[in-house]
């Protein structure tokens, strides 16, 4: 591997990691669909989660196109925002792992909900997270290089949108059930530790590699 160039494979495992990882660890949207799916059922969480990803593909078309203007631009500001991005995906999983098993979801009863206004709830609950905003740059700035082709971008920002789809499409249908819930959130802290060690693992490689 020559300096400065990313091997494909590599590129694709790193992308398949962070965002399963970010995808997974309990926030805003997951407290949304769970919230959704509990008081509405399973449909009104399976619409809030199409809402979540179809918000990721947001993040993920403005990422690119500044990406790609920056790497064109300044191969050294490129640099600078590669190494923050990277620690912040360090500060992220320190926080993760010393987080208290403490995600609220708030079941006061609210006016019903409908598949559209679900769709929406899901779309701006993501769109509006800074959260999703620097995970999505921190990802792409590790993971592509100026020899990225676009299409290959893209297709790491459609997996990104599949994967919020796939995981909180899979909470809506369980999340419904109640002991399923409980079950998930007395095993939090464990999960809370697992993302944080392999997120702090990351950023540091990534950070590190040339």
């Amino acid at each position: 591997m020559r300096d400065g160039q990313h091997h494909p494979m590599t590129e694709v495992i790193a992308v398949a990691v962070i965002t399963l990882l970010a995808v997974i660890s309990p926030g805003a949207d997951f407290a949304m669909v769970v919230r959704n799916s509990c008081l509405y059922g399973r449909t009104t969480g399976l619409f809030a989660a199409a809402g979540v990803a179809a918000g990721v593909l947001v993040h993920v078309t403005y990422t690119m196109l500044g990406v790609g203007l920056l790497i064109a631009s300044s191969t050294e500001l490129f640099t600078v925002i590669k190494l923050a991005g990277a620690a912040y995906l360090v500060y992220i999983g320190v926080r993760t792992f010393i987080a208290r098993a403490d995600l609220t979801v708030d079941l006061e009863s609210k006016p019903e909900l409908g598949p559209l206004g679900a769709l929406r709830s899901g779309f701006l609950t993501n769109v509006l997270n800074p959260k999703t905003t620097l995970f999505v740059v921190s990802t792409f700035t590790q993971v592509v290089g100026p020899e990225t082709p676009v299409w290959q971008q893209a297709g790491y920002g459609l997996f990104m949108s599949a994967a919020h789809l796939g995981w909180f499409g899979a909470i809506a249908l369980f999340f419904s059930d109640s002991r399923l819930r409980a079950a998930m959130l007395r095993r939090q802290k464990v999960l809370n530790r697992a993302i944080g060690s392999v997120l702090v693992g990351l950023g540091v490689t990534l950070g590190f590699a040339r």
